[in-house]
Order: structure tokens, then C-alpha cells, then sequence
């Protein structure tokens, strides 16, 4: 049986941007995507300098997701490739280097959702 999570999913995703936050993650961002398409309802998008910092911040937030009973569906990309989508299912987390984060533009992309939050 699973377990219910502890955390709604608003407070869930404020919990990555602290996360993100406390591990100097750059240009973090909150989209809400209820409005701008159908497979979630959040988006967090960060920013790492370096490998080392992207997999540290990635572990912390799947440890302190997965210590309020909510579990990653999906981990997608690597840090050799500059970028790793963790899929909560209700929200997913980008977090990338600068370069690929240049280069997707995801913040453009979905300029039509609506920006909850932004810490630069």
C-alpha cells in the first residue's frame, strides 16, 4: 500500500525551490501549468554551475521528497548531457546547467504559464 504524502503539492514544490535555493541553484523559477497543458500541474526550473552541484541538489530533493511520502516517476537526462528532469507525476523539476537552460528556453516556451515565483 502506498503511503499518503505528507505534503500538498504546492507546499511540495516550495519545498524544491527552498531545496534549490539553500543549494545555490541560480534563476529558480516557479511555473504553474494548469492552465498551459495537461500532464502536470508545476513546473520548477533551476539552474546548476557545475555537475557536482546539479547531483547534489537532485539527490537532496529526491531525499526530502521521499521523507514526506512522495516518490520521483521518472528521472530523465544526466548531468553529462546538462540537464535531468525529475517527474513527480503533479510536478516536475528541470534543473539544468546555464548552457542548456540557454538553449531549451523552457522559461519562453512556457511564457503562458502563469510565474508563481522567482528567485534569481
Amino acid at each position: 500500500m502506498t503511503q499518503k504524502p505528507l505534503l500538498d503539492i504546492s507546499d511540495a514544490t516550495r519545498l524544491v525551490v527552498q531545496l534549490a535555493s539553500e543549494k545555490q541553484a541560480s534563476d529558480i523559477s516557479l511555473l504553474d501549468m494548469r492552465q498551459a497543458c495537461s500532464f502536470t500541474d508545476y513546473f520548477v526550473l533551476a539552474t546548476a554551475e557545475s555537475n557536482r552541484q546539479m547531483n547534489s541538489l537532485v539527490d537532496d530533493i529526491e531525499k526530502a521528497l521521499r521523507a514526506v511520502a512522495i516518490s520521483v516517476h521518472h528521472l530523465e537526462g544526466n548531468t553529462g548531457g546538462g540537464w535531468i528532469l525529475m517527474d513527480y507525476g503533479d510536478f516536475i523539476v528541470h534543473v539544468f546547467r546555464q548552457e542548456e537552460r540557454n538553449f531549451y528556453q523552457m522559461d519562453d516556451f512556457w511564457s503562458n504559464a502563469p510565474l508563481v515565483l522567482r528567485i534569481q
